[in-house]
């Protein structure tokens, strides 16, 4: 830097007259030259001196809050990636259990309902089976009991037309014994 100012100085002193400063412009003119670079240095020196204290560390401090922020922000994000990431897994795991269960339990409850209907189709074949011969055992009771109505009702009547037509009590003993024999020629 002061070789540059160094080599203005010399320029401004060896060169006395320029082009410009015979139109009439007065910054060009070498005599107030020496003027103008004491102010152009001052000024350059305070901005310079401006920047390069104040405005560069305070530049210089905002960037490093925020990289420092920016670091932070990124170690957080990876650190809540990877825990999310734990948490995915967790879940996928979970979800799996589960499915694993369900289909067991979905498993167990079909061979268990399928045990549960042979039993059920067992245990009604069975009552099926009982009243079936409940039923054939009243059947023949019923034809039983019927013979044996028919057989007193035929008496009944067999006694009642004898009497009609003969106008006596016929004998009992011997109107039986006949309807028994008929009945017997009958099958039921």
């Amino acid at each position: 830097m002061s070789k540059v100012l160094s080599f203005i100085i010399l320029f401004v002193i060896l060169e006395h007259r320029l082009f410009a400063a015979e139109a009439g412009m007065p910054q060009l003119d070498p005599v107030y030259w020496p003027s103008q670079i004491f102010w152009l240095i001052i000024i350059f020196l305070s901005v310079y001196f401006l920047i390069a204290k104040i405005f560069i560390p305070k530049i210089e401090d905002n960037i490093e809050s925020r990289e420092d922020k920016i670091r932070k922000d990124l170690e957080e994000a990876k650190s809540l990636g990877e825990e999310s990431e734990k948490k995915l897994k967790t879940y996928k795991d979970l979800i799996k259990t589960a499915k694993i269960d369900a289909k067991k339990i979905i498993s167990q409850s079909r061979q268990k309902l399928s045990q549960d209907m042979q039993l059920k189709g067992k245990e009604i074949k069975k009552e099926i089976e009982k009243e079936t011969e409940n039923a054939q055992k009243e059947i023949k009771n019923f034809k039983i009991n019927s013979i044996n109505k028919i057989n007193l009702i035929s008496e009944e009547i067999a006694s009642n037309l004898i009497k009609d037509i003969f106008g006596e009590d016929p004998n009992k003993s011997s109107v039986k014994a006949i309807v028994n024999e008929i009945m017997k020629g009958h099958k039921f």
